[in-house]
């Protein structure tokens, strides 16, 4: 129950902070393509450094540190709207992403460690269910209001983080402090069995970049949504997510991580073909809309990644790789929006078959997990061996 708490307090602050951001960036800061390319690659900076996790849980359990990441968070996104500047957002932004991606590290390893294995996709379907419930009712009240009551942004980002920390407050003083069933170890490891979801790790994020920083840009800077257009094509997205995560949950528990990605990466080449198509073309407003919705639901099976792992760890190897595992995820996050950025001025279409290849290298990846992964099944090439870390 704390998990999915916590998932719920998550997005009341950070998905204010992403519906507004592309308009408020554009309306009070002057951004163009190149100034969100590199506020998004300072944003990924504390992604990178994740790996940090590991000191700090050798002095801190891993359930208070996730809780105070939180509190980060929104106290970072209730003070956004003071600083609409160039600078004053990129001092924001660093702070809120500390918290966010401290929080999501820790929060996947708790997740695999205190859930079973036999019950992890349906449970994690939930557990986003409840996340993206939680974004549902944010989206919903910005879509009814911010026309209404003509609301600042300064107001919304107020309320979105404060939320997020009442929610911190409680969890603090409601839930006993949990003890985790297997010790971990809280130094940095590595093991050649694992690079398998090494390789998935760094394609899913360096695929995630172009999706979250340009998708939702484009939707701005191309078609003109308004703050309340942009929040109720998020709305559609989340109210997706909030059916259909469950029933992601057990059909991966049904056909296994393996099929459920290769279905997630063929999908997801096709959007991105599409996307490209927008500009090529001069395909309308209604179809980038349709396929953002679409776009959102095949990375939503991306928990399969998870339970993939968790089928493949030693317990004790879980906090840790969680942090290396996001540090790998954020090494194309803080290079590539600030690059890609320079590349979207001159030709948007070439930014979408770029991440239509990443889709397929993932792919080509995915097929490679084995049906039944396991220690020593950890890939179609595996033979059993020892968990020794790479020294």
């Amino acid at each position: 129950m704390l998990l999915v708490v916590m998932a719920a307090a998550l997005p009341l602050a950070f998905s204010t902070w992403v519906a507004l951001l592309n308009n408020f960036v554009i309306e009070a800061a002057g951004f163009d393509g190149v100034d969100i390319g590199w506020l998004q690659s300072v944003r990924e900076v504390p992604g990178f450094l994740a790996v940090g996790v590991i000191v700090v849980i050798m002095f801190m359990r891993e359930q208070t540190l996730a809780l105070i990441s939180l509190l980060t968070l929104a106290i970072a996104v209730m003070i956004t709207g003071f600083f609409p500047t160039v600078g004053g957002l990129l001092v924001t932004t660093m702070i809120s992403s500390i918290g966010f991606h401290y929080y999501a590290t820790v929060s996947q390893s708790l997740q695999l460690q205190w859930i079973d294995k036999e019950k992890a996709p349906q449970t994690l379907g939930w557990i986003v269910s409840a996340g993206s419930a939680a974004a549902l009712v944010a989206y919903g009240l910005l879509v009814v209001s911010w026309k209404t009551f003509d609301l600042s942004y300064n107001f919304v980002y107020m309320m979105g983080g404060g939320a997020t920390l009442v929610i911190v407050v409680i969890c603090w003083f409601a839930y006993p402090k949990f003890e985790s069933p297997h010790a971990q170890h809280t130094k940095m490891i590595l093991r050649k069995q694992y690079w398998l979801y090494y390789l998935l790790q760094f394609m899913a994020g360096a695929r995630r970049q172009i999706f979250v920083v340009f998708a939702a840009f484009m939707m701005v800077e191309k078609f003109g949504f308004e703050v309340h257009e942009v929040t109720a094509l998020f709305l559609v997205n989340f109210a997706a997510n909030m059916i259909f995560a469950p029933m992601m949950g057990h059909l991966i528990a049904r056909i296994g991580e393996r099929n459920a990605l290769a279905f997630e990466y063929v999908g997801l080449t096709l959007v991105f073909l599409a996307y490209g198509g927008i500009f090529f073309f001069g395909w309308g407003v209604i179809l980038a809309a349709a396929l953002y919705v679409i776009d959102h639901l095949f990375f939503a099976l991306a928990f399969a990644l998870k339970t993939y792992f968790q089928k493949i760890a030693d317990p004790k190897d879980i906090a840790p790789t969680a942090a290396v595992s996001f540090t790998i995820n954020h090494i194309a996050a803080v290079f590539l929006p600030a690059s890609l950025g320079y590349l979207w001025i001159t030709s948007p279409t070439m930014v979408f078959v770029l991440a239509a290849g990443m889709a397929v290298t993932s792919l080509v990846l995915a097929l490679m997990i084995p049906r039944h992964p396991e220690p020593g099944n950890e890939t179609i090439f595996s033979r059993v061996q020892g968990l020794s870390p790479i020294k």
